[in-house]
């Protein structure tokens, strides 16, 4: 009540006098209430059906976004409730754009329709504009309360979504550009407080969930540090996730600390192909081995935008959380960029390089299958304009690898072009299996998978107090902090002529040429000053993004390796905990600890960094210098067996293994009949008497039906020498074939010789055996 006036009388009495007074004092303008407002950002919706949140280019155009990637087929409506808190007409913007208006394609595939209640706005978007922007929606009535909005796919071709903006202000500009990340308009709409909620303080800060990202987490975890994990999308492992599939390569747990890749071991994918199946990937797995670890907090969903640097030391990070809008400040002693792009260092002026052109470009792999009946796909004018002839023929149902661009784009501000380039690229290629000259050899054809994340190779490299180069590498130069052993072929990538004559801007199918001269087996020690800043003093790094050049990152860049490399500094960061010093003084202080702590089994663990070291069960054996054994023992067979690593080789023989063939230890070896090869076995008679000497011999398989069943042995006892013809193909029950029965004396040499002269097939060589004769 106001005096004895009703709040309503009291308004009614207000009304005429306002219209009284703006007619009396033309110049009095009175204050009409605010527009009224609804923000709604799509990666929040309550139910996003079929589309997909793509956190991926944040850092370019300011948001995660909702795609609709339904590979030719309309995806299933992303839905939520908005509260209308005062009925009227609402003017709807929407940030959007058509994704290959920026190359004039014809058509517009991200094409979507927006339902608010029962009203289907007139506008159809995705339609407007080469690069992100607000698309005008027009107006629309709307009831107070909740209603529902829905998003409505119309092709299934990678529509995407950022945001919609509804306001009764009906005249006037478009909302203000939101580019950047939280822009303040943005951070206003969404009703963020001025201060992001605090956590930490943490030992050791990891930003970004792939390999690298994993191996830092959990080693730093198991050394007694407190972890937080960044991960900005909802699964971890990066590259070698279900998202991507790209397989995990790079040998672990060899060379000079052979315990290194132990943790790796934990979660590493076994993946037959490369795209492999979904479940080949382990995403599961990979979070479980993260959270049955009590020392990490695991934050995914959480992408990384910001941080605070003071006097060249990192004081915290600012994640965004890519569902709600909502920004925690990650507060830590040490920080370590497992990014890929660098982001970190970015973010906090660490020195940085990138090849200037002919970098390594990113690849979108792909799958098709087969069904039972004809199967029809979309005409796709806006996709490459692609024949049979444009494109290496998908075998095996697999688009691999080579399905790569942007070798010569901006790897950072450009990589959403990157990435849609590569999709039209693979839908170019589908559409010319389906609709042109491929077409009567598909008609059962579907496009079953592409990967919307891209997998990128090379961007941004952070400096450390070492620059790893091709030449170190070949030459084998040994760092005295020499630890990761990099067992991957120097392997670069170039857009491949033959197919590069059509799109000589853009190819979008690469070749690697390999540098070979790499160790496979022991693997070059990568050192530990690869990861870390040389200019801010608590930053790590580890992954594609460490300290090497162009051309030493065609051997580190590979899963295991980086994983690797997360082990060493997560150790290294529970140093820097214990002692509190920078990751440069463990090198020059504390190496010796450091290196004494890559020499521990990947399962032990302490309970803080001053906390006495145990080993959980399941601890895995030590490896040799050349890794863990894929064959056999030998310590597994009676008597003496010498495996064909520790023979001495003259001419050629190839190697092979790896299919769980029957072999000894790590391989066997081949060489052609009448090839000069050859191969000296030498042994001691552990005491005198007689003994038989066999030599191994194929598994009994058809695959092995080249092998030579004569061919030539001699065994060697100072002016004694035994000739024989061996039978290198094996049977069931026999892996090693007689040679001959010799009588010795304690401590006699023996050499047996494999020759390869006169034999009627390739000579097999794996081990020999030495068995008493009784």
């Amino acid at each position: 009540m106001i005096g004895n006036l009703s709040e309503s009388r009291f308004r009614g009495f207000l009304a005429p006098l306002a219209v009284l007074l703006a007619v009396c004092t033309p110049h009095l303008v009175l204050n009409s209430a605010p527009a009224a407002e609804i923000f709604v950002e799509t990666e929040s919706f309550d139910d996003p059906g079929g589309w997909k949140l793509d956190t991926q280019f944040i850092q370019q155009m300011g948001s995660p976004y909702l795609l609709a990637h339904g590979l030719g087929t309309p995806v299933d409506d992303a839905v939520t409730q908005i509260d209308v808190k005062q009925a009227g007409t609402y003017r709807v913007w929407v940030r959007t754009f058509d994704w290959v208006a920026r190359w004039d394609a014809p058509g517009q595939p991200g094409k979507f329709q927006i339902q608010i209640g029962d009203q289907t706005l007139d506008e159809t978007f995705g339609t407007e504009g080469a690069t992100w922007g607000w698309q005008d929606g027009r107006t629309i009535e709307l009831p107070q309360g909740k209603t529902e909005l829905r998003l409505k796919d119309l092709t299934g071709f990678d529509g995407r979504c950022d945001c919609l903006y509804l306001t009764t202000q009906l005249d006037g500009d478009p909302p203000p550009p939101a580019d950047n990340v939280l822009s303040d308009w943005r951070r206003k709409q969404l009703g963020l407080p001025d201060e992001p909620l605090e956590r930490g303080p943490y030992d050791l800060v990891v930003v970004g969930g792939g390999y690298a990202g994993m191996g830092s987490a959990i080693s730093a975890a198991r050394m007694g540090c407190r972890v937080a994990l960044i991960q900005d999308r909802g699964v971890l492992g990066g590259n070698g996730s279900s998202e991507v599939r790209v397989w995990a390569m790079g040998n672990i747990r060899r060379g000079k600390f052979p315990r290194i890749g132990e943790i790796i071991e934990e979660f590493a994918d076994q993946a037959t192909k490369s795209p492999g199946r979904y479940e080949e990937f382990g995403d599961d797995l990979k979070e479980r081995v993260v959270r049955a670890e009590p020392q990490i907090d695991l934050w995914l969903n959480h992408h990384a935008f910001d941080a605070v640097v003071q006097d060249d030391h990192i004081v915290s990070v600012d994640a965004l959380n890519t569902k709600t809008g909502e920004v925690v400040r990650m507060l830590g002693d040490r920080f370590v960029d497992c990014t890929g792009h660098g982001w970190l260092g970015q973010f906090v002026g660490a020195d940085s390089d990138m090849a200037p052109d002919g970098r390594m470009g990113m690849s979108n792999m792909w799958r098709w299958d087969e069904t039972d009946s004809p199967k029809s796909f979309p005409e796709t004018p806006w996709a490459l304009d692609l024949e049979m002839q444009d494109f290496p023929y998908p075998r095996d149902h697999h688009g691999q690898w080579f399905w790569e661009s942007g070798f010569d784009k901006d790897a950072i501000g450009d990589a959403e072009g990157i990435r849609d380039w590569n999709l039209r690229a693979v839908y170019g290629a589908f559409n010319a299996m389906k609709n042109r000259d491929g077409a009567a050899d598909h008609k059962t054809a579907i496009l079953s998978w592409v990967a919307y994340v891209g997998g990128p190779r090379e961007s941004n490299r952070l400096l450390g107090d070492v620059v790893l180069t091709q030449d170190d590498i070949v030459a084998k130069r040994d760092f005295p902090d020499g630890c990761v052993p990099s067992t991957w072929s120097i392997d670069l990538h170039y857009p491949k002529e033959q197919y590069a004559k059509k799109y000589p801007d853009n190819p979008f199918i690469s070749v690697a040429v390999h540098d070979r001269r790499v160790d496979r087996s022991y693997g070059y020690p990568v050192p530990y000053r690869c990861f870390y800043s040389r200019n801010i003093d608590n930053l790590f790094m580890a992954g594609r993004n460490v300290s090497v050049t162009h051309e030493a990152l065609g051997t580190v860049r590979v899963m295991k390796t980086c994983g690797m490399m997360g082990e060493v500094v997560g150790k290294a960061a529970s140093i820097c905990a214990l002692r509190d010093c920078t990751p440069r003084d463990v090198y020059q202080n504390h190496l010796d600890e450091l290196l004494q702590l890559l020499e521990l089994p990947g399962k032990a663990r302490r309970s803080t960094p001053s906390a006495p070291i145990t080993i959980d069960e399941g601890a895995l054996p030590r490896a040799s210098k050349f890794g863990p054994m894929t064959g056999q023992d030998p310590a597994s067979f009676e008597g003496i067996v010498i495996d064909d690593r520790e023979a001495e080789l003259t001419g050629k023989w190839t190697s092979g293994g790896g299919r769980n063939d029957r072999y000894v230890a790590y391989s066997y070896k081949y060489a052609g009949p009448g090839s000069g090869a050859q191969a000296t076995y030498t042994m001691k008679a552990p005491r005198s008497g007689r003994f038989q000497i066999l030599v191994g011999c194929s598994p009994a398989d058809e695959r092995f039906k080249n092998r030579a069943t004569a061919a030539p042995v001699e065994i060697r006892i100072g002016d004694r020498v035994v000739r024989e013809n061996v039978n290198y193909r094996g049977t069931e029950d026999r892996q090693f074939t007689p040679v001959a029965t010799i009588d010795v004396a304690k401590d006699d040499e023996i050499n047996v010789v494999i020759l390869t002269d006169q034999a009627d097939g390739l000579v097999h060589l794996d081990a020999v055996q030495m068995l008493p004769a009784e």
